[in-house]
């Protein structure tokens, strides 16, 4: 959020031949359509459902709707291809057509999900995985000429939590966003966005400690997104539920816009845009 502190951070990202100017942090709004996503509030399994969610997200300000299919929570259920594109399509079908103004993220690992979904009417690629799940993830974001986000996770949402171990955690993602960087650059990605990947293949100290040096990736000057929300690192180590930790949230987003985060993934928009203004309003002074 400082900006004298982020002058050389890429700040637009080219959404189908629109710039969208990222100077200001902004706020993705999650949207599962999963029947077994950690936080049962966010659960929807119907159209009508989706495109109230959707309206719900952009009437409180929402940037980026993020639409996924698939839980990726520690030992998520297994979904097939099918069953995926069966959830997702009609749904960024749906909602493409009620609210043309709005850009759509897919939260997918599946190079044919995120390519029948741009086709669809979405706009950008979320990776959880980094192209590690799906050797086609990187050759196809580049044909689509969509934007990236890049996500750091060890693993599978099967196996991720299973003791995973870091010789420092915050040097060892620079080193995994490096690599994927380059490839992603040379194949001519160049709008990526980093997500530190709170969470995923993690302990809760890792997640702190990943916090605590999130301006280590400042060194590639590419927007940041973080997910906090809800999330067993806040409700586990509160001793809560992920029902009662919107405050939590709330702390660890005030933290990551004052280290310069460019987007905020969350269940709850008008909290983050709550959030947004108040530490953009302390950075006036």
């Amino acid at each position: 959020m400082a900006k004298d502190t982020f002058l050389n951070r890429k700040i637009t990202l080219n959404l189908k031949g629109e710039l969208l100017d990222l100077s200001r942090p902004c706020v993705m709004g999650i949207l599962n359509l999963t029947p077994d996503s950690f936080y049962g509030t966010s659960r929807i399994s119907s159209i009508d459902q989706a495109l109230e969610r959707a309206e719900t997200c952009l009437t409180e300000g929402a940037t980026f709707i993020d639409i996924g299919a698939y839980s990726s929570r520690p030992g998520a259920d297994e979904v097939s291809t099918d069953e995926e594109l069966a959830r997702i399509i009609p749904a960024v079908a749906a909602i493409s057509k009620r609210f043309p103004e709005a850009w759509l993220s897919i939260d997918t690992f599946r190079a044919k999900v995120a390519k029948e979904s741009i086709e669809a009417g979405a706009h950008l690629i979320n990776d959880i995985s980094g192209g590690e799940l799906d050797e086609q993830m990187f050759e196809t974001v580049a044909a689509l000429k969509v934007p990236y986000i890049l996500m750091h996770m060890q693993g599978t949402p099967q196996t991720m939590q299973q003791d995973p171990v870091y010789h420092n955690i915050g040097l060892d993602v620079v080193d995994y966003f490096e690599n994927k960087i380059n490839t992603l650059k040379n194949m001519g990605i160049n709008d990526i966005i980093l997500d530190p990947g709170f969470g995923f293949a993690k302990t809760i100290t890792h997640n702190y400690e990943l916090l605590n040096h999130l301006q280590n990736l400042d060194i590639f000057g590419l927007p940041l997104l973080v997910g906090f929300s809800r999330k067993s690192m806040i409700y586990k180590f509160l001793g809560i539920t992920p029902e009662t930790a919107l405050n939590g949230t709330t702390v660890l987003n005030t933290l990551a816009l004052q280290k310069g985060v460019s987007i905020l993934r969350v269940h709850d928009v008008k909290a983050a845009l709550e959030c947004i203004a108040l530490v953009e309003k302390v950075h006036e002074q």
